[in-house]
């Protein structure tokens, strides 16, 4: 079914919650293990009803914030949604304590269980209101970043159409697209910091009605992390301090050759060229063309993919006024449908989003055509973006299709781009477990927390004198900061195990890529580790795993033919 087909409704909450304790009651007076799959499997029919509402509901209205129903609706839903958690989470409570668990573990797996026991200890009814409370305060962040607009030689235009001037081959074209930018979040300075103040009191506060001492472990309980914890990642920074941070230092030296400058300012970063980027080929149309020939090619696997999504619209690409910031991929679980969001700008990030979030869809389209139950269609979130960062290089053979003469520099470009983010990423993430630790931190001193970890992660890199970046608030434009808090390091680690794929495929691209469809075959029946280690991949917290990683690609790099 087509995407503007889909009928929305909204869901009776009360009668679900009605149906979901029936069978609550027969999961716990069950006489034999067969009543409780029966009963279950309803529950994952009821969750899949509810989710598809959901997600219809919230990609109306990012596709326009403007939208006074769906805005309702996304209301609507961010203020139910923690009793409707609460709800299933009885059954979760249920099927845990079973006196037939034993035999439910046989039949389903032991994970099943693992991670529901992670998902009872991050919620619980006493947090209902205060975790609505949240869900209001991340779409009042969304809704403000998506009315960010400025004016431009005579044009207004939505913040990320912005982005193609930040990336121009003048300086002083690019610097000015800094300021313009800066001037949207100056002018909207006391707004952002509240909001961001409001919700680490408030993800504090439900931490520690739960017993945690903070945020920080009930965040990876929330984000379903079943195979390591905070320690873990902190020896995933050391090493990218110790082995990447070096080795984009060293980059950054060449870049400022090429660019002919004495300095990398912010508004230099993501310019690897002169020329400035490396734009696709083509109208936005033709490159959607190119992507869907791509996939086409690729494999019976894709080709069967984006058959799928093309003649069912299942994406909305294009920036227009109103549209929310980003891009991001979701599912539609009664119709076996993703989805993909994305701002198109103009710039070679168009082809990055779109590649990524179709390895997103891929892996959700693949998973949900093998007959397993709802738990298991996703891994956890660093796995998944596994997905999605191997399919940005496992693309290369057909870059030349958006790219054309630009192909090599695009390439070069997009592997320095992606080495580059992960000291960031790393940044985004230490920031977040300060600020969870330190509650009562000033706006002032927050931002001084990131220009400290501006030094430790990005040594080279000057925010010059542009307001907004250079007294440290930086931070307020990455909105994985407010409304995925936590998250953005699983990213970081993904990408240490794209390269390891990309590694692969720069030798034997068919071996390379029957790993990768091995990997995302596995869809969420397995932990992250488990995953990378049935690939004969390096986990990105071993000690030392980062050493061949930096050097590979550094290597690579080096050689390539510009």
């Amino acid at each position: 079914m087509k995407f503007c087909e889909m009928p929305y409704s909204r869901p009776d909450i009360e009668e679900l919650k009605a149906k979901l304790s029936e069978l609550q009651e027969k999961i716990e007076k069950a006489q034999a293990v067969e009543e409780i799959v029966c009963a279950y499997e309803k529950v994952c029919s009821l969750s899949e009803e509810y989710s598809t509402m959901g997600s219809l509901a919230y990609v109306r209205h990012t596709i326009d914030t403007k939208d006074e129903f769906f805005d309702k609706e996304n209301d609507f839903f961010d203020e139910v949604g923690p009793a409707v958690t609460d709800a299933f989470l009885g059954i979760s409570k249920a099927m845990v304590n079973s006196p037939f668990r034993a035999e439910l573990e046989k039949h389903y797996g032991e994970l099943l269980f693992k991670n529901t026991q992670i998902s009872l200890r991050c919620f619980s009814s006493e947090i209902i209101e205060l975790s609505a409370e949240e869900n209001k305060l991340q779409s009042e962040y969304q809704k403000l970043f998506a009315s960010a607009a400025v004016e431009w030689e005579g044009e207004t235009l939505p913040l990320p159409k912005l982005t193609k001037y930040k990336m121009s081959g003048d300086r002083k074209i690019r610097k000015k697209a800094f300021l313009k930018d800066a001037e949207f979040f100056e002018a909207h300075r006391e707004e952002f910091d509240s909001l961001y103040d409001r919700l680490v009191k408030l993800r504090n506060k439900q931490a520690r009605t739960l017993g945690y001492d903070n945020f920080i472990q009930m965040g990876y309980d929330r984000l379903g992390r079943n195979c390591y914890g905070p320690e873990k990642v902190a020896q995933f920074r050391e090493q990218i301090v110790k082995y990447i941070v070096p080795a984009v230092s060293t980059l950054r030296e060449e870049q400022k050759k090429r660019l002919g400058i004495d300095q990398i300012c912010l508004y230099d970063n993501a310019v690897i060229f002169k020329e400035g980027d490396v734009s696709p080929k083509g109208t936005s149309d033709e490159l959607l063309a190119s992507a869907i020939d791509m996939y086409r090619e690729m494999s019976e696997e894709t080709a069967e993919f984006i058959n799928f999504m093309s003649d069912n619209e299942l994406y909305d690409l294009l920036s227009k006024d109103g549209k929310a910031p980003g891009g991001y991929c979701t599912e539609f679980a009664d119709y076996k449908a993703p989805f993909i969001f994305s701002n198109f700008n103009g710039t070679s990030g168009d082809v990055d989003v779109l590649t990524h979030e179709a390895g997103h869809a891929f892996a959700y389209f693949i998973a949900a055509r093998k007959g397993i139950i709802p738990d298991y269609i996703s891994p956890t979130i660093e796995a998944c973006e596994v997905h999605s960062m191997s399919m940005e290089f496992l693309t290369a053979p057909w870059h030349k299709d958006f790219f054309g003469e630009d192909t090599a520099r695009y390439q070069y470009a997009h592997t320095v781009d992606a080495l580059n983010f992960i000291p960031y990423g790393c940044m985004v993430d230490e920031f977040q477990h300060i600020m969870y630790e330190n509650e009562n931190l000033t706006p002032d001193e927050r931002n001084e927390v990131w220009l400290k970890l501006e030094k430790k992660y990005r040594p080279h890199l000057k925010c010059d004198d542009l307001p907004f970046y250079s007294r440290g608030a930086t931070w307020q434009h990455q909105l994985h900061i407010y409304l995925y808090p936590l998250y953005y390091i699983d990213y970081c680690m993904a990408q240490t195990v794209a390269f390891q794929f990309f590694a692969e495929s720069l030798y034997d691209w068919q071996k390379a890529f029957n790993k990768y469809l091995a990997f995302v075959k596995g869809a969420g029946t397995k932990t992250f580790e488990e995953l990378v280690l049935s690939a004969d991949l390096k986990l990105p917290y071993e000690k030392n795993a980062l050493e061949n990683v930096a050097k590979t690609i550094t290597d690579w790099l080096e050689k390539f033919p510009l």
